[in-house]
């Protein structure tokens, strides 16, 4: 089994990206100040870089799922760009009062709960120890705090800032 290696997991909208209400088309996306140098410096510590985000606009019938993976298609690939890289997204298309039954669902996914967290520990080497989250609201804290890792509280701004003084 391969070393186990710090991780970083980002929340998306509001962290990665700006928070624009349900941000599901790429051609409309808008990069936060900082985020594909604060990734690349991610990178270049040796973190595992995760985005976990909750994406309640599926259950609410505002995009289908399959647009969740189009833009992180995009968003690998813009990176890509400037020498960036994501080692995997994880999503939750599930909300509890959902008007679409299909994604109606108490997940244990959805953040403040930790499954996607603990998911990514689960099929990567990661050691919690010297990992952290980067989220935009409080459920993001709580779902660090859930899964055994530090949580930091992003106020928006210059991203690569941010993390700056984390790594």
């Amino acid at each position: 089994m391969p070393e186990a290696r710090p991780a970083a997991f980002l929340d998306r909208d509001g962290v990665l990206i700006e928070d624009t209400g349900f941000p599901h088309d790429p051609a409309r996306v808008l990069w936060s100040p900082g985020a594909a140098q604060a990734v690349r410096r991610l990178n270049m510590a040796g973190l595992l870089v995760f985005v976990v985000t909750n994406q309640s606009g599926v259950a609410r019938g505002l995009y289908p799922e399959s647009q969740v993976h189009v833009l992180h298609g995009w968003m690998q690939a813009d990176l890509a760009r400037e020498g960036a890289r994501i080692d995997a997204f994880e999503h939750c298309p599930h909300h509890p009062e959902a008007p679409l039954p299909a994604f109606r669902h108490d997940c244990r996914r959805r953040k403040p709960r930790p499954g996607m967290l603990l998911d990514l520990m689960a099929a990567w080497p990661v050691d919690p120890a010297r990992s952290f989250l980067v989220g935009d609201r409080e459920t993001d804290l709580k779902a660090a705090a859930a899964a055994g890792i530090a949580g930091h509280l992003f106020p928006g701004g210059d991203l690569d800032a941010f993390i700056a003084r984390l790594v």
